[in-house]
């Protein structure tokens, strides 16, 4: 079987939304090339040991079992990430939480401050390691409940040579008393028993990192009110969220002391990303 070949078997026989390129990730995961190899060389023809592996591959994946957790990797901002089923798949749109955040970040840089950044429910790590990566002089710090995202987080890290300070707890347990000009968060905000939990990629990934409570705002309520405790006075919390609950997240803001709140529509011009900064109304009077 040659590699044009292998593609047409790849993209006839699975049905997920994107049959063809799947097949070349998975392709070119199995001949350990990328994928401009498979279109230089498509009259290559596969060993019998790489078709069957290929093979195989395609039938996990036309059960529903994702890319990421197939290849053992996901890129996030232009930097590769190693993914299990202990962690969230990096997603494409949760690169405009790190947008803005590097926006605050940046302007805090030239403001003469080096930030304090705290990533909450770090996950694989992508968040805090793409925001580490983009500004190597903030003091970068991330929580996670579960010991065996961390282990991944911390290996991410490690692979792109990042320093962060890596903590185990519920969001900000570990942190008792510290102050951070920048705290970023994708938490979870699905609704319980939502039916897209039955559909896709999140059937294989972990369900305390989607739902939150019987209408997905239980862990960002928690996350916006402790916030004052952990935030300088003008300190900015940035959230990512669900696409129909930015009427909720700026009232949230709202009523917890913060201002220029703002929202940030994602690639398909969903609400994605909730901001605001910190302003302690009691300290001003």
């Amino acid at each position: 079987m040659t590699i044009a070949e292998a593609l047409n078997l790849g993209r006839n026989t699975l049905t997920s939304e994107s049959p063809l390129l799947d097949a070349e990730i998975l392709l070119a995961y199995t001949l350990d090339k990328d994928r401009t190899y498979l279109f230089t060389w498509p009259e290559h023809e596969l060993s019998a040991q790489q078709a069957e592996h290929f093979s195989e591959l395609l039938k996990k994946r036309q059960v529903g079992v994702p890319v990421a957790h197939l290849t053992g990797n996901k890129e996030f901002w232009g930097l590769d990430f190693k993914v299990t089923s202990d962690t969230l798949i990096p997603r494409p749109d949760t690169e405009i939480l790190v947008e803005q955040a590097l926006l605050k970040i940046k302007q805090l840089h030239q403001d003469g401050l080096n930030a304090r950044v705290l990533d909450l429910g770090t996950g694989s790590g992508a968040i805090i390691c793409a925001l580490k990566h983009e500004a190597p002089y903030i003091e970068a710090l991330a929580v996670d409940l579960q010991p065996a995202a961390l282990t991944v987080a911390k290996q991410n890290a490690e692979q792109h040579g990042l320093s962060i300070d890596f903590r185990t707890g519920s969001w900000f347990e570990p942190m008792v008393n510290a102050r951070f000009e920048v705290i970023v968060s994708n938490p979870p905000y699905i609704v319980e028993n939502d039916p897209h939990l039955s559909q896709g990629d999140v059937r294989f990934e972990p369900l305390t990192a989607l739902t939150s409570g019987q209408d997905g705002l239980e862990d960002i309520r928690t996350l916006i009110s402790e916030s004052r405790n952990h935030l300088v006075e003008g300190g900015w919390l940035l959230i990512e969220h669900g696409f129909d609950q930015e009427v909720a997240l700026q009232k949230l803001f709202a009523d917890n002391s913060f201002e220029q709140v703002e929202t940030i529509y994602d690639y398909g011009h969903n609400p994605r990303v909730t901001l605001g900064q910190y302003k302690n109304k009691k300290d001003s009077r």
